[in-house]
């Protein structure tokens, strides 16, 4: 279950600070085998170089002294039973800080298994911190005192998507599309409602769900999407679904536009090709084409720590996440479930431009958000392709944190 050995930077330090204390373990729960491995090996990268970054100026203080972070990788095959096994030998692997995000549904058998073991075993709560599962109801009916997502929910995306939209004159038939659980169900759900509010004069003339990781064949979705005659596509696919989706599109003769979650990278890019240049539309919490000198040296950083073109994928906002654990660790000067839960209620980072605040009500992290859309290399706003494909995105919105913030349901209960 537990793969390799542990991501504990190796660092220059005194001996020791380095061994004054063991270290906080993290456990990343994800796919690191299977259909969607890649994704599960592009979120280790991002969190290993944040654990490093926060290593390398001397890790967590704490009144007993300095404490590195240690990140450990367990493989979910992509099943909620194997995250759910990879959860147990965590915590007797001693880790008490649980970080997942490649699955609503993944998150959700592990949240409600985290809740169960939080109440019955105080001595070994767990915390739980969500990059990328969006599904809305993680942080509505479903929210948790133990959960945090770092990551825009889906409904957040999709009002950042519709910003474009909104705006797209010439567009009058679409086609919905997205993967059947629960957070491909709630793209598509919040999308019909809010076309149906800001774009009524549009025809939904495709709308469907299709197998999570199982089809290795999207030419029959491509010829139905050409007979619909829909002039674009919104989807929240990632991973192969979203890769194998649009090649099989532009092999048919698909010439419209894309709206996605996730269109900016794992290969998307390289798959459509010249096609999508004007048309592959992404929203994302930040983009390597943001035009802020800042911006631009962490990205280069970034590059340089992961030179392979197939490991161009940095998300902003997993190295904001190690950052909030560091700070809220500090600030409660321990690392005890309950405090740090407590003071990461009210983390406030900032990093290379970019700053995200926890929400306290439901544990929505709320920062800015960026839509992009797919260019040449070199072209305006365009100083950074994606994965050596000569494509990368030229940001067309940056959307406030104070437009992104929506409300929410949640009654949180607190121990």
């Amino acid at each position: 279950m537990k793969i390799g050995a542990s991501a504990l930077a190796t660092l220059a330090l005194p001996p020791v600070l380095a061994q004054s204390a063991a270290p906080v373990r993290l456990a990343l729960i994800e796919s690191m085998s299977g259909p969607f491995a890649n994704t599960g090996e592009a979120v280790f990268r991002n969190l290993l170089w944040a654990v490093e970054r926060v290593n390398a100026r001397g890790g967590v203080k704490l009144p007993g002294g300095a404490r590195m972070l240690q990140l450990d990788r367990y493989d979910s095959k992509g099943q909620n039973e194997e995250a759910l096994s990879a959860l147990r030998a965590a915590m007797d692997d001693g880790a008490r800080i649980v970080l997942q995000g490649n699955s609503s549904a993944t998150a959700a058998a592990l949240l409600d298994a985290i809740d169960k073991n939080n109440e019955r075993d105080p001595a070994r709560r767990v915390l739980f911190l969500n990059y990328a599962a969006v599904d809305p109801a993680l942080t509505n009916e479903r929210c948790s005192f133990w959960h945090f997502r770092f990551d825009a929910h889906a409904d957040m995306r999709v009002t950042a998507l519709m910003d474009v939209v909104r705006n797209d004159a010439a567009l009058q038939r679409v086609y919905l599309i997205g993967q059947d659980y629960s957070f491909g169900q709630s793209v598509l759900r919040e999308s019909r409602r809010q076309l149906a509010a800001l774009r009524p004069d549009v025809k939904i003339v495709g709308d469907e769900l299709h197998p999570m990781g199982r089809v290795k064949d999207f030419s029959p979705y491509a010829s139905k999407l050409m007979a619909s005659g829909a002039q674009a596509v919104i989807t929240g696919n990632w991973g192969n679904d979203l890769t194998l989706l649009v090649k099989a599109a532009r092999e048919a003769g698909f010439n419209g536009t894309f709206y996605t979650f996730y269109g900016n990278a794992l290969g998307a890019p390289a798959a459509i090709g010249e096609a999508g240049i004007g048309r592959v539309i992404a929203v994302a919490d930040w983009l390597p084409n943001v035009q802020t000198p800042q911006s631009a040296a962490f990205y280069k950083d970034f590059r340089t720590r992961f030179p392979k073109p197939a490991d161009d994928y940095v998300h902003m906002r997993m190295q904001l996440l190690i950052e909030a654990l560091a700070q809220s660790i500090e600030r409660a000067r321990s690392v005890d479930a309950v405090a740090v839960a407590r003071a990461m209620e009210h983390a406030d980072v900032s990093l290379a431009g970019q700053r995200g605040r926890m929400r306290a009500a439901d544990h929505q992290f709320q920062q800015q958000l960026v839509v992009g859309v797919m260019d040449r290399q070199g072209t305006p706003g365009v100083q950074f392709d994606v994965e050596g494909s000569g494509y990368g995105f030229r940001v067309l919105r940056t959307i406030a944190a104070e437009r992104a913030e929506m409300p929410t349901t949640c009654k949180m209960q607190r121990p």
